[in-house]
């Protein structure tokens, strides 16, 4: 990719145009890591850079942006340029088409604010990027509280920047977030699900809640999450602390890669307990129905953040199912097979097992349902079945309610082992179900 995008460059500069690498891939060129993609700025037109390359296409071609193909990648070419007044958080009233100087300063951190020639090798930091990165410090590129002005975004982006790079947060900067982060509301639901889920999916996610928490963010964004402050568990089993505690406890216990249904459930599998908090009549705490309630609250707040719907149907699932593993052992094997085949069991599994860890600490069930699972894993956990709707048929039963009943039934004893083939099934269906054919 990095020659391609030279290629990009390289064919600007025999125009005669200035032609940068420009934002996060001079960041990690800086920081000695190969870039995931790489963004170049020019002084060419969107016009020019359009004429220039065979393959383009114009995705903010107001605000300089061009989209350039070269083998097989996509490069944003973008114009250098000066922004107007910002008048809805996101988007300047009108752009110039300017200097290295004025682009680099209207950019939101110092560590995104460098450029890089890709002829001389010279990274090119008018910003003062390259010393924030040996500081390992997120600053705003001049005033904070404008930068946050011109995009409410921004805010977030600080605190998922200052998590993946474990960087801290300049005192400035931080003091701006604090005093406008209940203004983020006025951010699509769209934009800040996605830095949220690259916060949540990056192993330094821990330190991406504690700032979001600190910030105001949460408070703002999931107030549902920042309701679980305060809301006390019975101590026999929850001796960590609250719900807030315990599920910021479930986050560090997490591997650092994740799925992202796996880390919302996490997040949202007690968020109903600040609902259902009640005290019986010997003083136990309880949270009746929480995982029901809950599972319909997380589908709220994931559709409220636009989340994709295989995304939120396999959460919901998660949450949903979450206090069923504490009856696992005694449940029969066709039943435990069944629970154990749902497409989302193996990330209910590993829910189950943060959950525990960050509470009571008994992996009882966790390890009944290892082994389980290795025992089951030599065929497959549901197997095709021995009996078919046409096979009721050719035995003489008319298509109704109870052919479900009779399948489920055969299936049930094909799991158990008591019915192993297809003509053992038929004869028990013969026996077991005269009256109905």
């Amino acid at each position: 990719m990095e020659e391609s995008a030279r290629k990009v460059a390289a064919r600007l500069r025999e125009q005669g145009h200035i032609a940068y690498f420009a934002g996060g891939c001079v960041r990690d060129m800086v920081r000695g890591l190969t870039p995931k993609d790489y963004d170049i700025a020019t002084d060419a037109r969107p016009e020019t850079v359009q004429t220039l390359f065979p393959r383009t296409y114009a995705v903010g071609a107001h605000f300089g942006v061009i989209i350039v193909l070269e083998d097989g990648f996509q490069f944003e070419v973008a114009t250098f340029r000066s922004d107007d007044a910002y008048i809805d958080g996101r988007h300047p009233s009108a752009v110039h088409f300017s200097s290295p100087e004025a682009d680099a300063k209207r950019r939101d951190f110092t560590i995104n604010g460098m450029f890089y020639d890709p002829i001389t090798g010279e990274v090119i930091d008018l910003v003062g990027g390259q010393a924030d990165i040996a500081a390992k410090l997120v600053r705003a590129i001049g005033d904070p509280a404008k930068r946050f002005e011109e995009d409410r975004l921004r805010m977030l982006r600080a605190v998922r920047f200052a998590a993946v790079l474990d960087y801290q947060i300049d005192k400035a900067t931080w003091e701006a977030l604090l005093g406008n982060a209940s203004s983020i509301s006025q951010i699509s639901a769209e934009r800040i699900r996605d830095e949220l889920v690259r916060i949540f999916i990056s192993p330094n996610r821990l330190r991406g809640w504690d700032l979001l928490d600190a910030s105001g963010l949460m408070r703002a964004i999931l107030p549902e999450l920042d309701a679980m402050k305060g809301v006390l568990q019975p101590e026999q089993f929850h001796p960590e602390g609250d719900v807030f505690v315990h599920t910021r406890l479930m986050l560090s216990l997490l591997p650092e890669t994740v799925p992202v249904p796996l880390v919302f459930a996490v997040l949202f599998h007690d968020v109903a307990k600040p609902v259902t908090a009640t005290v019986d009549k010997t003083g136990r705490i309880r949270f009746n129905e929480h995982d029901r309630i809950g599972a319909q609250m997380t589908e709220d707040i994931m559709r409220r953040l636009r989340f994709s719907g295989a995304e939120i149907e396999a959460a919901v699932e998660m949450v949903r199912q979450h206090m069923v593993f504490k009856d696992t052992p005694n449940m029969r094997v066709a039943k435990l097979k069944r629970f154990m085949a749902r497409p989302t069991f193996d990330q209910e599994l590993e829910l189950h097992r943060v959950d525990c860890e960050s509470s009571h600490r008994m992996l009882d069930n966790y390890e009944f349902l290892l082994r389980k699972r290795e025992e089951f894993a030599n065929e497959p956990i549901i197997p095709p079945p021995l009996v078919r709707g046409h096979d009721l048929i050719a035995l003489g039963f008319k298509p109704g309610p109870e052919f479900g009943e009779i399948l489920e039934a055969v299936e049930t004893r094909q799991l158990e082992g008591s019915l192993r083939t297809r003509d053992e099934a038929l004869e028990w269906v013969k026996r077991e179900y005269p009256s109905q054919k």
